[in-house]
């Protein structure tokens, strides 16, 4: 067999060979993480995904050696091919920034602020596409949209105010299984995700598209306010299942199993999809073969648990927003430790007396 023809691409001053037909985001994947650009809606193992949310937009500015004018606009590049000698900037470039805060805002235009309460807190994909590329604040000043939560099975809920329309669990359900329910219902800012006349999701693996929900969206009923992600501790485990791979992550609290999740590439997709007998009805240590710790990324707030201080990664979003919001402190200026000294000075004393004032008027 003759071996695939290599074209060249370079992307933010790194060069790379890749084969025909790579597209500018497998490319850059294939550079690495630093490289790579954001992605909400594409998903590899699931055909026909990407190109909704325009989270990997990039600029092109160099087509190929053969034609060396640059595209006229960003393009998508989990949809956008490579070709020999092109040229991409992706975090390099100050439009795909700018770009990339105005898709941060239009995705959070209905998402409600309920981070503090929801179960994919901690490894939310538009958690972290907000913290990484997006702005402190917002100029949206409009009523969101708002749904009643739906039971979409016996074992999953739709929180349709949370979703972000990324067609990842239509596409999950039209492709491993033989039976779907549900899609994407109306048009326009009217669409939302829905099951055919109340129909519940109820086959073999159904439990998947919760793995592939980015968002909060579609939530596992046996696991929801049981813990936060980072309490828990997750192990490599496998099982002989005659139903699927059988390959998962054991979500431990203590010594309780509390969810089952399929496990998930660096990219946080899942490659090999697993059955519900694995996912909802095996929640015993003696029912799994222990592997081994999940290997967890440091700059993940799931290892905040697994690491010391000292070696996790902290993204710089908390300081950039500190900056913003919130004033400048001299640590230079003199201050009094002894509380009484504080308690005699003069304007503790002055603060004393306004305060009560104030009060014998009440």
């Amino acid at each position: 067999m003759d071996a695939p023809q290599l074209i060249k691409v370079t992307i933010d001053g790194r060069e790379i060979q890749v084969p025909v037909g790579t597209t500018i985001l497998e490319a850059a994947r294939q550079i690495g993480p630093d490289v790579a650009p954001p992605a909400m809606c594409y998903y590899k193992p699931l055909k026909g995904s990407g190109g909704k949310c325009r989270a990997c937009l990039v600029k092109v500015t160099q087509g190929s050696e053969k034609d060396p004018r640059p595209m006229p606009k960003l393009v998508a590049s989990c949809i956008t091919g490579v070709q020999d000698g092109m040229v991409v900037e992706n975090f390099t470039n100050p439009d795909v920034v700018n770009a990339r805060k105005g898709i941060v805002e239009f995705l959070l235009i209905n998402h409600p602020l309920d981070c503090p309460v929801c179960d994919q807190a901690g490894e939310c994909h538009l958690q972290d596409f907000a913290y990484e590329n997006g702005l402190a604040t917002t100029r949206y000043e409009e009523e969101r949209r708002t749904f009643e939560r739906e039971d979409i099975g016996d074992k999953i809920q739709l929180h349709m105010n949370r979703c972000i329309l990324c067609y990842r669990c239509v596409y999950t359900a039209n492709q491993i299984t033989d039976q779907r329910v549900h899609g994407v219902m109306y048009r326009g800012d009217h669409a939302e995700i829905s099951t055919y006349i109340n129909k519940a999701i109820d086959n073999d693996f159904s439990g998947n598209v919760i793995d592939v929900c980015p968002v909060g969206a579609l939530t596992d009923k046996t696991y929801r306010f049981k813990s936060r992600v980072w309490f828990s501790k997750p192990v490599d485990a496998h099982r002989d299942c005659d139903k699927c791979c059988g390959k998962v992550n054991l979500w431990y609290k203590g010594d309780e199993v509390i969810r089952v999740t399929a496990r998930k590439n660096q990219w946080g997709e899942v490659e090999d999809f697993i059955c519900n007998t694995c996912r909802f009805d095996k929640k015993n240590t003696s029912d799994w073969v222990i592997e081994g710790p999940t290997k967890v990324s440091r700059a993940s707030v799931i290892s905040a648990n697994k690491y010391g201080k000292d070696v996790i990664k902290k993204t710089p979003y908390g300081l950039q927003h500190a900056a913003l919001n919130f004033k400048q402190i001299d640590d230079a200026r003199e201050y009094n430790k002894d509380l009484k000294e504080i308690a005699q000075s003069e304007d503790y004393k002055a603060l004393m007396e306004k305060n009560e004032a104030y009060f014998s008027k009440k």
